[in-house]
């Protein structure tokens, strides 16, 4: 197993991220492409020390960008995101200041 804070990347800060946790306490991180449920699941567990319920794992692909003065394409990096649903009563406090 991988250490915990080389699962977790960042966590994702929006509007649409900050409406999850106030409706259904679900935090949302940046996580490393190649980690798996289970692996997100107890990362958070060990960083945090709260209990996970649920992980649901995205894969973003890049997008198609086009390079300024020539006629040729390139792409942004993918990225993997993860939404962890949290027990009740359990915060993580790193999305409370903003």
């Amino acid at each position: 197993m991988r250490d915990p804070r080389d699962v977790i990347l960042a966590p994702v800060i929006s509007e649409k991220s900050y409406r999850l946790i106030e409706e259904s306490n679900t935090y949302t991180f940046r996580v490393h492409k190649d980690a798996n449920k289970t692996e997100i699941g107890q990362a958070v567990a060990a960083i945090f020390g709260v209990t996970v319920l649920n992980v649901n794992k995205l894969n973003r692909p890049g997008k198609r960008k086009r390079n300024r003065g020539e006629f040729s394409f390139g792409r942004q990096a993918s990225r993997t995101h993860a939404m962890v649903k949290l027990s009740p009563g359990d915060t993580i406090p790193i999305f409370e200041g903003v």
